[in-house]
Formats: C-alpha cells, structure tokens, sequence
C-alpha cells in the first residue's frame, strides 16, 4: 500500500514513516485491498473551508475523510493546530492524539461511522484499541 503524505503545516509528532506504518497497521487488521491513500496536513482555513463545503458546517474541525472508488481508499486531511488544542484539553500528547485523530479517518474510509451512539461507542473502542497497538 502507498501512503502519500502531505505536510503542508510541517507537523512533528510523528515522522512520516510512523504514518505510514500506523496507516498500513490499521490496514492490516482489515484486510483492505486499498493500495493508496493520501494524508494532508492543512491549516485552520483550508480545514474550515472543507468542513464548510462538504459538512455544510462552518467551522474548524481535526480530521476529515473523503473516500475514494476502488483501490484508492482515499483522502484524510488532518488540521494539525486543532490537534495540538484537543491534545492539551485531554491532557495528551499530541502525538497520541495525531495517532488517534489518523486512525480516526481511516476507520471513516474503512466504513465506520459515529452517526449513532452504538456506531460511536463500536467505532470508538476500536479506535482506542488501534491506537494502544500502535503506541
């Protein structure tokens, strides 16, 4: 599987090989047949102005997914700043809660939802789970 990693806000927390192996890690478990997916790094108004198009909300927000047909899983992009807020307001580190927030939007791509409180809770423990694997 490819990873490609764009990282336009230059994030620290994890290296782009940590990505990449968290990435293909929570593939693994799944079983996918994606052979690529993208990872982008955006800024507060890059994120706002797709959770604004896409969600009709208009407001900054962590992680979003786009999924994609075939062997594209698809395209997470992740607002770095708001991650490093979450992970002070949980009492985190923010690589931690970069690990959470990608394994996140994968989980999204995969076919996992919180739209309902079972969803959430499944989605979430398994998201928990993930994460522990990896750090």
């Amino acid at each position: 599987m490819e990873c490609l990693i764009y990282n336009k806000v230059k994030q620290s927390a994890l290296t782009d090989a940590e990505i990449k192996r968290l990435a293909k890690k929570i593939l693994s478990q799944f079983k996918s047949l994606a052979k690529n997916l993208s990872i982008q790094f955006v800024g507060e108004k890059k994120i706002r102005g797709l959770n604004k198009k896409y969600r009709g909300v208009d407001k900054v927000t962590d992680v979003l997914s786009f999924g994609l047909e075939g062997r594209d899983l698809g395209d997470i992009f992740i607002c770095f700043s708001q991650i490093k807020k979450q992970a002070k307001i949980y009492q985190v580190e923010v690589k931690e809660e970069l690990a959470r927030m990608i394994t996140h939007g994968v989980l999204h791509l995969l076919g996992f939802d919180h739209q309902k409180k079972v969803e959430e809770r499944k989605m979430f423990l398994l998201q928990e789970k993930l994460i522990k694997k990896f750090l």
